[in-house]
Order: C-alpha cells, then structure tokens, then sequence
C-alpha cells in the first residue's frame, strides 16, 4: 500500500492494525487520511462511555504520533455529519460519508469491515480488506487457573482473584505489580476485538459500564463517570454440578419432576444459585421438556439443547411475547431484578409456563417479600409454588405456599376468617408463617408450632446432611426446639468448630439452631487426679508428672468441655475470659463435678 492514499474507516482504526504495519515498517511512503466523519463518530462512542470510542481515540492519537515521527502525512477530510447521521450510524449514513471522502481523493480505503469493503468495491473504490486479527489467548486469561472465580484487575492496584467455590473461597494476590492504565486499555482492546467477532458477546453497554460474555467469562468493565478509574472484574464458573450432587431429597425431588412450576430459587450473591439453576435446566431437559433461559448477560452453563434468550431490544416484556410463541415448558429467569422482570415471571407463569427464578435475597421469606407489592397477593401462591434457598453451595430450606381461607393462628372471632398465604416447611411440613390482609396493610406473621417427635426427627436429620460433611459417622441430637448436640469424631472437631469458632457459627447461622459439639466416644480413656488453682486472669489445671505430653478431655457433669495436651509443666493454663474458662469457674463455684480423662498414650511409648 505504499505510494497510496489511504483512507482509514471506523473499523480499521479501533482494530489498531495501522499502527503495528507502520511501526513494523509495512508502510512507509504512504499519505493517511481519515475522515472527520470518523472522528465524530468515535468521539461519539467515547461520551457515551463505550469502549470501542475510547480505543479508536487513543489509536488516532497514537497513528498521530507515528506519521510524525515517520515523516507521513495524516490529515482530516470530508464532511463533519449531522446528528442524523450519527443515529443512523448502523444504517450505514457514517460508513456513506466515508466513502464520499475516498471518491473525491481517489484514494484506497482501508476498511476491516467485510460489508464496507463490498460496498465500496461495487461503487467501484479501490479497497483494501484487512481481516481482524484477534488473539486466540487473551491477556487476562494466564492470572486464570481452575480454582479462579473471579479476577480484579483495577488502575493503581495489584491483581486479584477469588479462587475456590461458593461458600468456600479466598481472596488472593495473583500478582503484586499494580495494573496500569495502558495495560487495562490493551485489555479491554483484546475484549473487545473478541467480541465484535462472537454473536451476541455484547450484552450490556451503559455510560461508563460494558458487560461482555466471551464463551465461559463474564467481562464487566467500567469506567468514569461510572467508577473512578478503569476496572475489569471477569468471572467464571468453577463447577458444574447435577442434581444429584446436591442430595436432594426424595420429596423434594418427587415434586420437581411431577408438581412443581413456580420455582424460586433464592440466596445471598456467590451462594451458588446460578449453578443450581443450570442444574435445574438440565434436569428438566433429561424429563423431556422444552427449556429456555431468560438471561442479562447470558451466562448461565447449560447444554446446547437450552436455547439462551437476552432481552429483545432491551426488554425481557418483548422477549416474552416471543417466548411463548415457541411454548416452552419451563422458562429459567436469571436473574429476577427489576419490577419489569417480576412481571414478566408472573405473566409466563400464570399464561402456564413453568418458571423458575433466580433472585438474590438473604433468607427465603425475603425472597417471597420481594414479589408482595409487585403482584397481587392472592396470586403469589398460583405464580410461586417452590421457594429454594441457597447458602455456600447447599440447599438449606425449601417452603412451600398454599392458598387457603381460615382464621389466621393466634385469632379466635370466625368472623376474622380471610384468604390467607401458608408457608410451610416442604421437608416437614411445618407451618412457619402466614401471610395475609389485615386492614389496608399485607402482614407477614411467624407462627409458633408445636414440636413433635415427627418434626424432631426430620430436625436432626436436617443437620446430620450438613453435619456429615465433616464426619460421615457423625451423630445428632435435637435438645429443644433451638438448641442440638453434635458428637463427631475427635479428629473432626477443629474442623466443625474452625479458627475462633468462625465454621460453627456459620452452621448455627444457615441452620438457625444452636450448637453444642463433644467427643462421639467419650468411654475411651482412664480418670486422672488433678488441682484447680487461680493465677491472675488464668486458671491452671496441674497433674501428676506421669500425665505429661499426654492427651486430656475435660468434662463438667459429665458433659464435654475442651481437649488439650498437658505441658512439661504437668498443667493446663485456662484463660478466665475465654468461653471454657467461664465455665470452668462457674463448675467451681457451684460445685459441679469436673473430670478429667487421659486419651492419649504417652509421647515417644
């Protein structure tokens, strides 16, 4: 192309391959001209916080840079377009400007625009078609190994990553040298040229915020005004789970297959609803149903036989019209957000689609909270049938909703009776809460059931599936309606009750039960003489010289408090301010029996 006048075009110029054939000496004796009609329209992009605007800018600035130095000429031709112009910009008013100026110059256009290049070429421009070249790797992707759930990759600041799975990840440094702006900028170019050549990769694009979905990665990239700097957080899914791994049980699974259609599945964010969700879309798959997803970006990991809907120009309510057109049988909404969307769920769900939502929500009553106001209240039970709240990877509640007409619990009048919600426990059956009209304001009443041997037993088998993951052999047992004792093995213990309690209170939290955990066997062993004796803050437990390196388990009325290896100093040192110190005073003062057993032989016998 030397000895030519080049005409650059939109497409050529944030492609970026100019630049590298000047500073790899392809052109030398050359004359570039862009057209102001590309200018404006990049300007055009940029206010608009697009990526793409922002790039061709800063390749202008950089061809700018190049012919100086170069000694080729770059100018600025043509017509400055209109605003006409630039709205009908994908009707091809922008790319006829361009063409305008390569006629009247007599000039080869370069374009990496397949549909412009055959344009111009049936006008009769000389043309020269440059095919995008995209890397197969992108930068990002060698901070990325299988545990990565996430990378963050932001100006002035280190890079990180989430690596482990939901509920159970940390965050890490995957590099110490802070990113720079020209660094996230080359990235954002490699993105962006992989997603002008995937369909549909452009999923959002906002003032100062993109969202692109490359295959299994989801790109968010933001920049001012939206954020104060450039920031690029790409996520990916670590696992890809079926039903079964999520030990359903066989009531719960009965109903999914033969009565369930209004499913909520709901938790905090990185709880693992998505991933049950897909799991979900396969299992119905397998049933023989027809399913669609309704997703904003599309990122959910389902199989080729699940057709992936975005919203159709914009709206999830015009996507639905076209939805039913296809008649699915069951319709996964990831994720239920805006007013719009719940909607859109009841009006499939009532025009008989089987829907399954996805909604963030920190317990499940807020999940059915969310669509009071939204919808009618005497409607939720016939859009909503199944709520399922996940928590760190893990169905931990299931209710189901019932339509009925009664007097509402604690009310006597029969003149009181109304159309009530019950929401009821699905493993027991349980009712947990009521949901009704009282005066001009709906309610929601928590209502205290009596206990049963019945609802005890499905308790404690509730906490053993979770329980178990730490010992299969683990044993459980409900002693009032908030409260459970667990007996593990020895070697299970610091991993149920984790650093400074932190796993223990997270069970006691997503089970909503107190805690208490022992030794399983607590015969094995022989009793010991000791002394209790107070030092300070501290109290000491001292023992025979024979006891020492050796194992102890401390019990208070027969009931386990703490193990510990006794010291060269034949004793164990007890702070008063710590939770076994306050009930080893407390055993003190009021005389309860304390023992103590050795479990372990002596070290080096």
């Amino acid at each position: 192309m030397n000895n030519d006048k080049l005409v650059l075009d939109t497409s050529i110029i944030i492609d970026g391959r100019v630049s590298r054939m000047l500073e790899d000496g392809e052109l030398s004796k050359c004359e570039m001209i862009i057209p102001i009609a590309v200018l404006d329209e990049l300007q055009a992009q940029a206010s608009l916080s697009r990526e793409q605007g922002f790039i061709g800018l800063n390749e202008v600035k950089r061809l700018r840079e190049l012919c100086s130095s170069k000694g080729i000429t770059l100018r600025f031709e043509g017509e400055r377009p209109s605003m006409d112009d630039i709205r009908l910009a994908r009707h091809g008013r922008i790319d006829a400007l361009i063409k305008d100026v390569a006629k009247k110059e007599g000039a080869m256009l370069v374009t990496a625009d397949y549909v412009q290049a055959l344009v111009a070429e049936a006008e009769g421009i000389k043309v020269k078609y440059i095919r995008k070249d995209v890397k197969r790797e992108l930068s990002f992707e060698k901070y990325i190994d299988e545990q990565t759930m996430s990378l963050h990759m932001m100006e002035d600041v280190s890079i990180l990553a989430k690596k482990g799975k939901p509920g159970a990840f940390e965050l890490v440094k995957v590099r110490e040298e802070p990113c720079t702006h020209e660094e996230l900028t080359n990235m954002i170019r490699e993105i962006s040229d992989a997603a002008r050549l995937t369909p549909g990769a452009n999923e959002i694009s906002m003032n100062g915020a993109t969202v692109i979905q490359l295959g299994n990665y989801r790109i968010a990239i933001t920049r001012p005004p939206f954020s104060d700097k450039l920031e690029i957080t790409v996520v990916r899914p670590t696992v890809r789970l079926t039903l079964d791994d999520y030990r359903v049980s066989k009531r719960l699974m009965d109903r999914l297959k033969s009565k369930a259609e209004g499913i909520l599945i709901a938790g905090p964010p990185g709880s693992g609803k998505s991933t049950l969700a897909s799991s979900l879309a396969e299992f119905y798959m397998k049933q023989g149903k027809i399913v669609k997803t309704f997703e904003s970006p599309r990122d959910l990991q389902v199989s080729d036989a699940v057709m992936q809907y975005a919203p159709l120009e914009g709206s999830f309510k015009k996507a639905a019209e076209i939805l039913l057109l296809v008649r699915p049988d069951y319709t996964i909404f990831d994720e239920v957000r805006k007013s719009e969307d719940f909607e859109v769920f009841a009006d499939m769900r009532l025009a008989g689609v089987g829907m399954v939502g996805v909604l963030h929500a920190s317990s499940p009553l807020d999940a059915i909270q969310r669509f009071i106001g939204r919808v009618e209240l005497g409607m939720i039970p016939h859009i909503l049938d199944t709520i399922i709240f996940v928590n760190a990877g893990a169905i931990v509640k299931v209710y189901e909703l019932n339509l009925t007409v009664r007097v509402p619990t604690g009310m006597v009048e029969q003149d009181l009776a109304r159309p009530l919600i019950e929401v009821r426990d699905f493993e027991t059956g349980r009712l947990e809460y009521e949901i009704y009209t009282f005066g001009e304001e709906n309610v929601i009443v928590p209502v205290e059931a009596e206990s049963s041997d019945g609802i005890k037993r499905l308790a404690e088998e509730r906490i053993l599936e979770v329980v178990r993951r730490f010992d299969k052999n683990a044993e459980v047992k409900v002693t009032s309606s908030n409260s459970a004792l667990v007996r593990v093995d020895r070697s299970a213990i610091p991993l149920l009750i984790g650093k400074s309690g932190s796993t223990v209170k997270e069970l006691e939290r997503m089970l909503g039960i107190s805690i208490d955990v022992e030794p399983k066997i607590r015969s094995i062993g022989e009793h010991v003489r000791f002394d209790i004796s107070e030092q300070g803050n501290s109290l000491y437990i001292t023992f025979e010289d024979g006891v020492v390196n050796r194992s102890v388990d401390v019990y208070i009325d027969d009931q386990y408090l703490f193990s510990a290896m006794v010291g060269k100093k034949a004793r164990i040192k007890v702070s008063k301010d710590s939770d076994m110190g306050k009930r080893l005073l407390q055993a003190l003062l009021t005389n309860s029996k304390i023992s103590v057993l050795v479990t372990q032989n002596r070290r080096g016998n």
